[in-house]
């Protein structure tokens, strides 16, 4: 791929992301919840931004899960596992720039299915 179209998806995704970041923040109680996808792993925490702290995270490499619809799934369950551990039952969605599509889309609803209000 030429290094310009390169730089232009870059700057693309950044966008997408600083407009995402710029709607959503999260607090003690409705904590961020962030995703990160790669193409072979999947990542998420929850985050209260007015502190700074990361209050319950979930690492899909170090679960020996893939970034596929059906993996996501069981990421999710222990997402949502360890938010109910803190106490949390509602978060604020940040897709990280991401469509809401496919493998987001999946985590989102197993998470609902597992009892968190997005």
């Amino acid at each position: 791929m030429l290094k310009s179209i390169q730089k232009r998806k870059n700057r693309l995704q950044a966008q997408r992301k600083a407009r995402v970041r710029g709607k959503v923040s999260g607090c003690e109680t409705m904590p961020r919840l962030t995703v990160f996808k790669s193409n072979k792993y999947f990542y998420a925490q929850a985050i209260n931004d007015t502190a700074g702290h990361t209050l319950a995270a979930v690492d899909g490499r170090k679960m020996g899960l893939k970034a596929n619809k059906e993996d996501v799934k069981q990421i999710a369950q222990a997402m949502a596992a360890a938010l109910k551990n803190v106490n949390i039952e509602t978060v604020k969605f940040d897709r990280n720039g991401y469509l809401y599509h496919g493998v987001i889309a999946s985590f989102a609803d197993a998470l609902r299915e597992s009892g968190i209000k997005l």
